[in-house]
């Protein structure tokens, strides 16, 4: 009998390319346009991502295209979020009890939390100089960049 061994190593390797933007636009307005400057149809996903954090549970909100003939897919994701808990305060003072909502600032990449925006892109052999072309020119958006998937440390977060 053969015995056939996984090396976890093999599982390692980055197929996606990371592009993040920076703008005020919200998430549809950003993907409204980006469809327009690129040769993809974005749509609102009904799958947001989950990502837990001390303060609780957040979801950050996702546009997906997948074309079936190459097997590509792009993520339009949110990297900013507010997680808002609720307080309550049990003291015998003049208030009696009180609770308090607090909001807390979230992030998926928390490395990058000057992004408000990524778009990722699996499986494709697309050129990014072109597609970050296109993107920059969009009045909207203040800037475009392509992010090294090896430096950042909660890359386990793209996941989806």
């Amino acid at each position: 009998m053969a015995i056939h061994k996984l090396h976890i190593d093999e599982f390692d390797e980055v197929d996606y390319e990371l592009i993040a933007i920076h703008t005020s636009l919200e998430d549809y307005r950003l993907a409204y346009f980006l469809n327009q400057k690129l040769p993809i149809l974005l749509s609102k996903s009904k799958n947001e991502i989950q990502i837990n954090i001390k303060e609780g549970i957040t979801f950050f909100s996702r546009f997906i295209y997948e074309n079936a003939n190459t097997d590509c897919c792009w993520s339009l994701v949110q990297n900013k979020n507010e997680v808002t808990t609720v307080t309550t305060n049990n003291n015998q003072n003049l208030f009696g009890e009180s609770s308090f909502e607090v909001a807390t600032k979230a992030f998926l990449l928390p490395e990058l939390k000057k992004v408000d925006y990524f778009l990722k892109i699996e499986n494709s052999d697309a050129e990014m100089d072109k597609i970050i072309a296109s993107m920059n020119t969009i009045s909207q958006i203040a800037t475009v960049y392509s992010v090294d998937s090896n430096s950042i440390k909660s890359k386990n977060n793209l996941i989806f």
